[in-house]
C-alpha cells in the first residue's frame, strides 16, 4: 500500500510573501508526500519580488506562483485539504471559509517580511529570516509520523510547531499579569 499524499494550504492575508515562501518550501522539502498550495483572504494580485529572490537564492521553486484568493480552495472543484496553516496573525483572526474534508488546522504566524523597512539589504534580511523560520517549521512538519499519530496528538504537535522560533503567538498570561 502506498503512502497517501497530503494536501496542505498556507494562508495569509495578501498571499504575496509568507504563504508563498511556505508553499515553495513544502513543494521541495515534502515532494512526493505533500502537495502545497497558498492563498490569501485579500490577495494583492502580485508576488513580492523579495520572496521570489529569497527562494531562488536558496534553490527553491519560483515558477508558477501567483497571489490568489482562498475562495479558490473552498469549493468542490478544489482539492480536499488535509492541513490548513495560517502564517500571519490577520488571517488567523479572520473567519475562514468552510474547508471541504475538515482539515487539521494550526497557526504558524511569523513577522511579515514584506513590512520590513529600510534598504534592500535590510528587507532581504527580513525575507531570509522568514524563510529560515518557515523552513524549520516544514522540517518539523515533514518529520511527523502522520499515519501513526492520533488526531489529538497531531493537533498538539502542529500547534507546537507554530510556537517555534520566530512565532508571533503571544505567550499565555499568568495570573499576576
Amino acid at each position: 500500500m502506498s503512502d497517501p499524499v497530503f494536501n496542505v494550504l498556507f494562508l495569509c492575508t495578501g498571499n504575496t510573501a509568507r504563504s508563498i515562501l511556505a508553499e515553495s518550501i513544502l513543494r521541495k522539502d515534502g515532494a512526493g508526500r505533500f502537495n502545497a498550495f497558498s492563498a490569501g483572504s485579500q490577495p494583492k494580485g502580485v508576488v513580492n519580488p523579495h520572496a521570489l529572490a529569497t527562494l531562488a537564492a536558496y534553490g527553491y521553486p519560483v515558477d508558477g506562483f501567483r497571489s490568489k484568493s482562498w475562495e479558490e480552495f473552498a469549493g468542490t472543484p478544489a482539492p480536499k485539504m488535509d492541513f490548513v496553516f495560517t502564517v500571519c496573525d490577520n488571517a488567523a483572526g479572520e473567519a475562514c471559509p468552510i474547508w471541504p474534508g475538515q482539515p487539521m488546522t494550526a497557526h504558524w504566524g511569523i513577522e511579515d517580511p514584506a513590512a520590513a523597512e529600510g534598504s534592500d539589504i535590510e528587507k532581504q534580511r527580513a525575507f531570509n529570516q522568514a524563510f529560515r523560520f518557515l523552513r524549520n517549521r516544514m522540517a518539523a512538519f515533514t518529520s511527523l509520523p502522520l499515519r501513526s499519530v492520533g488526531k489529538l496528538a497531531l493537533s498538539s504537535r502542529l500547534n507546537d510547531i507554530g510556537r517555534m522560533e520566530g512565532s508571533t503567538a503571544r505567550p499565555a498570561r499568568t495570573e499576576t499579569e
